[in-house]
């Protein structure tokens, strides 16, 4: 269509409106009877309010309208809109409209496409309804009009005045109200007129609108709609600072833009180049030279071409750039050489640490391993368990010295959110990769020496299971691609040498413990505790504070009080800790220049350290009856534990006392069960066990006990007191006992035979198939003791129990009933 007829055709359409309005302006308004009565048609209106003299259209639907609409343009009348209560209500009755109704001029109807009519009216006057005349086929009520004040008063005026300019106001900040509004606004000289127009003009609400054509008053109507007006104004006022304040924003970025456009075109002018990207070409080369494998290169190169089609200030482009240069620097292939040279490595681990035999053999082979099989990938992944200070970290120090490996540490102590092992995803602000790829980059190789401290204090919750996570870390089969929440791609692990350490075992969970070999690291007995402080603890504290060239030395005597009186632990660092304190002290009378000391001999010590801390248990003096030596392990090493047991009249119960744990309480029953299969043999009278109560205590009530090793222990100390005879005071033992009297294996037998060495017995009592354990026992030890291996109850009891009876055995009273049989 050419732009000729387009013109023509809107001109036809605006002639056709024009046409129409004047239709609505040649039907008369109904004549009022001598009452100001009139009698009209009625058209309902749903959700629609017209004003008077207001031009409006509306849509004919219903039947009824459509036959009140037709009826008035064919005797050329007027009709009466009135507007429903309820929108809803299609067959509306007399109660179902308001009171107040318009009279209105219909122009004529126009086809809809779907059906309905649309028609322009025109508002003429209120109406007041009176009554209704009929309501079939069409409504038809009759009205009294409703005349309205001409001549505005003094307060009127200054009312249309302020309305007048809260609506110029209005006028200026909404952009759907035409400027010509308030141009006729002005010349409107009625208050009605004024109110109606100015409403018909804003986009008030349906309850406002209905509002004002309720309030007959034409003053009070302005005073209505002066505080529609000003609410509007506020709401414009506010919706315009927004619109500013984004538009503000929208020119500053443009302006930033175009600065930038300017300043970029500027610099390549000059040959300079822009800055970003610059940057840009700069990391593009760092990715090719890093010599990243194929998967990581492409991921790389893809980032930085993205980064180079973003501008400079989006906020993706630092998280890009991070994620980038973690790609680059983390060790993808770099590694170090391994030195394979078996016997340096000996001799570094000689050196640093003493004892620890097992860990060494299995680093030495180890290392053997791939000096025959240099392509070797798998790693050992090793588990070193012992308790606090025996040298575990300081160990895989030294095995990363021995191999020419980096070191790096991680502590697990208290982590319990998985994202701390795998990292966040990276649509998590300040996401990072997790502490395995962190300390993967720090160690700047791929085959570093890799040392996870304390996994078994890994602990869960909502936030996830680290130690679930840590089963793809430590598993030879899938290390090789680990996968990091950050990364997004597998990360080579393989090469890796993993250790880790633990206190106990319990705590990791099964899973975890398949994937890696323990070494237990027991703790260490005196003789050894004297060693590492001869060639390590002593020299290293001269040394840190300073008096090598006093020539102090320490006594063996005084070393072994100071383990004995002031240590107590499986490991070296309170004794480190004590030997340091004298050395401060030798310091300290050297800068006074007092006399100080060069050799540390034991009647010192107490002058040096104070008085006795640790008060070893010590063996029993005498024989005694109901009294039997145990040997017992803990954390700290191997200790001796006295197990007392009393005998009282009552009911044949069996009471144990001294915080025994449940596998404890157990052995002494099993005890007491054995016993009582063997009392005709061992010569106690069964009614014993129905008319005494049997009391089994040991010493130290505040300590928890627990363990199955007791059991020959508690069952010689019960046989001892139901006999009356005495145990040699001399004689320790240690074993599990079954219902037939069998003695079973224990645990920690090296740490209980040398403290019954320190605790100058001369016997020991063990089960046979324990004595496997004494390979590494010292000498001095087993010179000193006699070590007796048993496999059943009756050999102990001939060994610890004396023949003859030193103490009445208990014998059960008679009773009166027994008397009178008599």
């Amino acid at each position: 269509m050419s732009q000729h007829n387009l013109h023509e055709e809107e001109g036809q359409f605006d002639l056709t409106l024009s046409q129409r309005t004047e239709e609505l302006y040649r039907i008369p308004s109904l004549e009022p009877d001598p009452n100001g009565l009139i009698e009209a048609l009625v058209l309902p209106l749903r959700d629609l309010v017209i004003y008077p003299r207001m031009v409006s259209p509306i849509f004919v639907g219903r039947e009824s309208s459509l036959l009140a609409v037709q009826e008035a343009q064919r005797k050329v009348q007027t009709v009466i809109g009135l507007t429903q209560r309820d929108a809803e209500v299609d067959d509306p009755g007399m109660e179902d409209f308001l009171p107040i109704g318009v009279e209105m001029a219909v122009g004529r109807l126009l086809n809809m496409p779907d059906g309905s009519y649309s028609a322009l009216v025109q508002g003429r006057r209120r109406v007041e309804i009176v009554e209704f005349l009929r309501l079939k086929p069409c409504l038809k009520v009759r009205a009294r009009v409703i005349h309205e004040l001409q001549t505005p008063d003094r307060q009127t005026q200054a009312l249309m005045r302020s309305v007048l300019d809260q609506f110029d106001r209005c006028v200026q900040l909404d952009r759907s109200i035409p400027e010509e509004a308030h141009l006729f606004a002005l010349n409107i000289a009625e208050p009605g007129w004024l109110a109606d127009m100015i409403a018909t003009s804003l986009a008030l609400d349906y309850e406002a609108k209905l509002k004002l054509l309720m309030i007959l008053d034409p003053k009070a109507r302005l005073q209505q709609l002066n505080t529609l007006l000003a609410q509007e104004v506020d709401v414009l006022e506010l919706e315009d600072e927004i619109h500013a304040r984004v538009q503000n924003e929208v020119d500053k970025s443009q302006r930033e833009f175009y600065l930038r456009e300017q300043m970029r075109q500027i610099q390549t002018e000059l040959g300079e180049g822009d800055v970003f990207t610059r940057d840009t070409l700069d990391l593009k080369k760092k990715v090719e030279a890093a010599g990243l494998p194929e998967e990581p290169r492409k991921v790389a190169l893809k980032e930085v071409e993205r980064l180079n089609q973003m501008p400079p200030m989006a906020p993706e482009v630092g998280i890009i750039r991070t994620y980038i240069d973690w790609i680059i620097d983390l060790p993808w292939t770099n590694a170090t050489p391994d030195n394979l040279d078996v016997k340096n490595a000996a001799r570094i681990l000689e050196r640093d640490h003493y004892g620890l035999k097992k860990a060494k053999e299995r680093i030495l082979e180890y290392i053997a391993v791939r000096s025959l099989k240099p392509k070797k990938e798998r790693q050992p992944i090793l588990c070193f368990v012992g308790p606090p200070g025996v040298g575990k970290t300081s160990l895989g120090r030294s095995i990363a010295d021995a191999l020419g490996r980096k070191f790096v540490r991680v502590s697990l102590g208290g982590v319990r959110d998985e994202a701390e092992i795998r990292g966040h995803r990276r649509t998590y602000i300040g996401a990072l990769p997790g502490r395995i790829l962190q300390t993967m980059k720090r160690a700047g190789t791929a085959n570093p020496l890799f040392m996870l401290d304390e996994i078994d204090k890994l602990y869960s919750d909502f936030r996830g299971d680290p130690a679930s996570a840590m089963l793809e870390v430590l598993d030879p089969e899938q290390n090789h691609a680990f996968s990091d929440h950050y990364l997004e791609m597998p990360f080579d692990l393989s090469k890796v040498m993993f250790i880790t350490t633990a206190n106990s075992l319990g705590t990791i969970p099964p899973p975890l413990l398949d994937r890696m070999e323990v070494i237990e690291f027991p703790g260490y007995i005196e003789e050894e505790k004297l060693e590492i402080a001869n060639r390590y603890l002593i020299p290293r504290q001269i040394e840190e504070n300073g008096i090598e060239s006093l020539g102090v030395t320490f006594d063996e005597a005084a070393l072994r009080r100071i383990i004995r009186e002031y240590t107590y632990e499986a490991g070296v660092r309170n004794l480190e800790r004590e030997i340091g304190r004298i050395c401060r002290k030798v310091a300290r009378l050297r800068a006074e220049g007092r006399k100080h000391p060069t050799v540390i001999a034991p009647e010192g010590i107490e002058k040096l350290l104070g008085p006795q801390q640790v008060f070893p248990p010590e063996a029993e003096r005498q024989d005694e009856v109901g009294v039997v030596t145990s040997l017992a392990w803990t954390e700290t090493g191997g200790e001796i534990m006295p197990v007392e047991v009393a005998v009282l009249e009552g009911k044949g119960n069996l009471q144990m006392t001294g915080q025994m744990g449940d596998v404890m309480q157990e052995s002494g029953q099993a005890a007491l069960t054995y016993i009582k299969s063997r009392a005709a043999a061992l010569k106690i009278d069964m009614e014993v066990f129905e008319r005494f109560d049997i009391h089994v205590h040991m010493p130290e009530g505040g300590i928890p006990k627990d363990g199955p090793s007791a059991g020959i222990t508690m069952a010689t100390a019960i046989v001892s007191a139901l006999t009356g005879r005495s145990v040699f005071r001399q004689v320790g033992m240690t074993g599990e006992i079954t219902l037939r009297g069998r003695i079973l294996p224990v645990g920690g037998v090296r740490e209980k035979v040398l403290a019954a060495h320190r605790a100058g017995l001369k016997t020991v009592i063990l089960p046979e198939k324990n004595m496997k354990d004494l390979i590494e026992l010292p000498k001095t030890a087993k010179a000193d003791l006699k070590i007796i291996p048993v496999k059943h109850m009756d050999e102990v009891l001939g060994i610890a129990l004396s023949e003859k009876v030193v103490v009445p055995p208990p014998r059960p009273k008679k009773r009166p009933e027994e008397s009178h049989e008599e």
